[in-house]
């Protein structure tokens, strides 16, 4: 991700931001190759979808831009995005058999948000609290709202193609985000928030159920993340907030898309679009511990290339819950054309602050880092 820093695939002009921002530290995703990969951009048609003209102020034919060796238009050479593919437990056979034997109902229970997420406030009486990633507000500061009912996601089952992604950091204590399957040649791939940064024993539960023995779309092993190495969650950096990971076949020898089916990944097709957010905040930011879903709307976060929904619900351990567009209630599929992520790792800071979240917007830099996710 360093060198598509200045990424051009999403709409507007960037504003400075003003107030000051608390680092975010970040560790590097478990590695065993050394490095970062370029890549061509090929798409599969049957996979995602592109919508011409999708990014209203961007040239559909300029390519991503380079911020340390980018060339004069028109001449050779053009540094390539440059891409980590990162192997989860290397050396060692790590399969879902192993995964669903590893993570108990205790272990997940006990997972929290990623711990470079900066602790949250007190949670109020009703036990919840700050969202995930998020820390000083960098965007301009919103508009007071008009009078009006709030809206907050509802609990409920959940729907098989979104889960929660668990792994163990180097220190040993259990992460938890949001996933989502993505329709892929390979049937075999989901995409999260790039700070989610899954570590050892990675897993996915799709349709997670809390303190079952048996989840009801088993527990898939994760085998390779892909991400850009220069993502993060303040400035430009966080329009890159999004990562993809390959699923091992269960024991039956399937892959995780014939299991659950999948979400088509989609280009953005502008700031305002209604769509369908369902996440999973981890057990000790909503005791609940179901996955919550929202009906909203979004607009555009002022300052910014991203997007932004108001919904209150999506706490600690929603980051990576997808924004489905022309959401099927029959099929429990859409147009994923967004993620909680980007900017602070997607949401303000303060009070009430699991109302709003943040998405990066799909455009070029998404696409490019599918076609190398989905090339092995």
């Amino acid at each position: 991700m360093s060198d598509v820093h200045h990424a051009s695939d999403a709409p507007g002009p960037r504003k400075k931001s003003g107030g000051k921002r608390r680092a975010r530290s970040r560790r590097p995703w478990r590695r065993t190759t050394a490095a970062a990969l370029g890549l061509t951009v090929c798409l599969g048609t049957a996979s995602v979808s592109v919508a011409s003209g999708s990014d209203p102020d961007a040239k559909p034919t300029a390519p991503t831009s380079s911020r340390s060796s980018q060339s004069p238009k028109g001449s050779a050479g053009r540094t390539k995005p440059t891409i980590e593919a990162n192997l989860i437990n290397p050396g060692d056979d790590w399969t879902s058999s192993d995964a669903a034997d590893y993570w108990t109902p205790q272990r997940m229970a006990a997972a929290a948000p990623p711990a470079d997420a900066p602790p949250a406030d007190a949670p109020p009486a009703d036990g919840t609290a700050e969202p995930d990633g998020v820390t000083a507000r960098s965007a301009p500061a919103a508009k007071p709202a008009k009078a009006q009912p709030a809206r907050r996601a509802r609990h409920f089952d959940g729907i098989p193609t979104v889960g929660v992604l668990f792994s163990v950091d180097g220190d040993a204590k259990a992460h938890h985000c949001t996933a989502s399957v993505v329709n892929s040649p390979r049937r075999n791939l989901i995409l999260t928030a790039g700070h989610c940064e899954p570590g050892a024993n990675a897993a996915f539960v799709p349709q997670y159920r809390s303190g079952a023995d048996t989840q009801p779309y088993g527990v898939w092993a994760i085998s390779k993340t892909f991400a850009y190495p220069g993502r993060g969650t303040t400035g430009s950096a966080s329009d890159l907030d999004f990562a993809f990971a390959t699923v091992e076949p269960d024991e039956l020898g399937r892959e995780i898309e014939e299991v659950t089916g999948g979400n088509t990944l989609s280009a953005t097709p502008g700031y305002t679009n209604k769509v369908t957010v369902t996440g999973y905040p981890s057990v000790r930011n909503d005791p609940k511990d179901r996955a919550v879903s929202c009906d909203t709307r979004t607009s555009r976060l002022a300052g910014t290339r991203q997007l932004r929904m108001e919904c209150g619900g999506f706490y600690g351990g929603t980051s990576g819950s997808p924004w489905l567009a022309g959401f099927d209630k029959a099929t429990g599929t859409g147009r994923v054309i967004g993620l909680i992520g980007g900017l602070n790792g997607g949401g303000p800071k303060g009070p009430d602050s699991d109302r709003i979240s943040y998405s990066p917007y799909f455009g070029t830099s998404i696409f490019t880092l599918y076609a190398r996710a989905t090339s092995g």
